[in-house]
């Protein structure tokens, strides 16, 4: 039987990477035989630096290009905090 291989898709800060592993634990726990492996994603937000984000305003700078890789399929979770979404 082949082992399953899951890509889980995150940015690279701190909190970010925590969350990924904490969901890689959870998978691995559950499936302990599957492959998981943490893809680290840079977002415009992450590229950005000399600009206040909140000049930029734009909608999904933390999860644009999260959400582009998972639709591309080049991850299989993506994994962010829920204060990087883009609210109504």
């Amino acid at each position: 039987m082949k082992n399953k291989h899951v890509r889980i898709g995150t940015r690279g800060s701190q909190l970010a990477l925590y969350q990924a592993e904490k969901v890689k634990e959870a998978i691995k726990n559950e499936h302990p035989h599957w492959d998981v492996e943490i893809k680290i994603i840079k977002t415009k937000g992450d590229k950005i630096l000399d600009v206040a984000l909140s000049k930029i305003g734009d909608k999904g700078l933390f999860t644009k290009e999260l959400e582009v890789e998972l639709f591309s399929k080049s991850i299989d979770i993506a994994v962010h905090s829920l204060k990087d979404l883009p609210t109504r």
